[in-house]
């Protein structure tokens, strides 16, 4: 079998995917059968290589906002790319193409689509973007995280396979806290604080943490990854703490290889509510306060309801942040029976086979069996 994948724009699309290209190679399906499409200068670019799958990149930016001139343009490059996709399906004879999301979704989907090829979407989020919401009539079969898609996917092509979490992130969670914790040469003696705002940041959470720092790392310690973007700022900042603060506090850009480390070794998350909070959250049983993008789309805002809903978290507003990070992280780390509740909810969100059940989900459509 060979599959080709179209999966970027942030982790909570391209770490499932590479997930599920995982499981496919558990599976007998060799490496050079598996092919990526992204954008070049994209998350995938820096992540998919690391894998030894071969990436091909398209032309192609966002079209939702940003500018009419800018939408224009990449309305263009991604149209152009439709081509390139088309030649590139012609030559590697995909057996299936899985897609979650993202700009580059449009162009791969048509050309899958006009080459014969079966389209298996990946929703990661509650609800899909404009990307995967305009290619779904395109596909055969939608795989889900959550049954809660009810709302946004035909009935008859949904599938709940749950949030594919990659098994590098799912090792970690053998070690003991005080292993992860030992990682970071940080305290088992204190109760730990892990915040990250996506790939890129979230500059509300990092700026509102900054100012929080002081009184926070009097009680508890705080392992913080700030993104690029807003990494000399955080880090000028971490260079003014006293050294019995920074004693408590691990600032990073990114981190790689020690991201599942960070999740074992905290007690509770602070973070926006993109996809990956869908999935490697409850992998941890690790409760959270959600702090929801308001300008992207809907999808975070209805992560963080489900999330919310089913026990697992919090929420908080970019507004709020000022004012209630403290009261509400403290609040939190002093009832150990209420992280408890929390932290069960989100375990019970968690699906170990969602990789595999994805896995299968392509090697029945690439066969031509149905699935239920």
């Amino acid at each position: 079998m060979k599959a080709l994948i179209c999966a970027g724009g942030t982790g909570g699309g391209i770490y499932p995917a590479l997930a599920v290209a995982t499981a496919l190679q558990n599976m007998g399906v060799p490496r050079q059968a598996l092919l990526w499409i992204g954008v070049k200068g994209e998350m995938e670019e820096k992540l998919v290589p690391r894998t030894g799958i071969y990436l091909q990149t398209i032309r192609g930016g966002p079209i939702v906002s940003v500018s009419p001139q800018v939408r224009v343009m990449n309305a263009v490059k991604l149209t152009w790319s439709i081509g390139t996709v088309w030649q590139t399906i012609g030559r590697f004879c995909p057996d299936v193409a899985l897609l979650t999301g993202g700009y580059m979704a449009a162009p791969v989907a048509l050309a899958a689509w006009l080459r014969g090829v079966p389209i298996a979407i990946y929703l990661p989020d509650v609800e899909p973007g404009a990307a995967l919401k305009a290619i779904m009539p395109l596909a055969q079969k939608v795989a889900c995280t959550s049954a809660n898609s009810r709302a946004y996917v035909p009935e008859a092509k949904m599938v709940v396979t749950g949030y594919p979490v990659r098994p590098e992130l799912r090792a970690a969670a053998a070690l003991s806290q005080a292993e992860a914790l030992a990682q970071f040469d940080l305290s088992p003696g204190r109760r730990t604080l892990f915040v990250f705002g996506g790939s890129r940041g979230a500059q509300a959470i990092n700026r509102a943490l900054m100012a929080a720092l002081p009184v926070l790392l009097a009680q508890i310690q705080v392992i913080h990854i700030s993104g690029e973007l807003t990494w000399p700022e955080v880090e000028a900042n971490a260079a003014q703490l006293t050294e019995a603060e920074r004693a408590y506090y691990r600032p990073y850009p990114y981190l790689h290889e020690r991201m599942g480390a960070a999740f074992r070794a905290a007690d509770l998350v602070l973070a926006r509510a993109g996809a990956s909070m869908m999935g490697e959250g409850p992998a941890f049983g690790l409760p959270a306060v959600l702090v929801p993008l308001a300008w992207a789309w809907r999808y975070q805002k209805v992560n963080a309801d489900f999330l919310t809903q089913q026990g697992a978290a919090v929420q908080l507003t970019d507004e709020s942040l000022p004012v209630q990070l403290v009261p509400t992280v403290l609040g939190l780390i002093q009832d150990p029976a209420r992280l408890a509740q929390m932290g069960t909810a989100a375990r019970a969100l968690d699906a170990p086979d969602a990789a595999a059940n994805v896995a299968q989900l392509l090697a029945g459509l690439a066969k031509g069996v149905a699935h239920d």
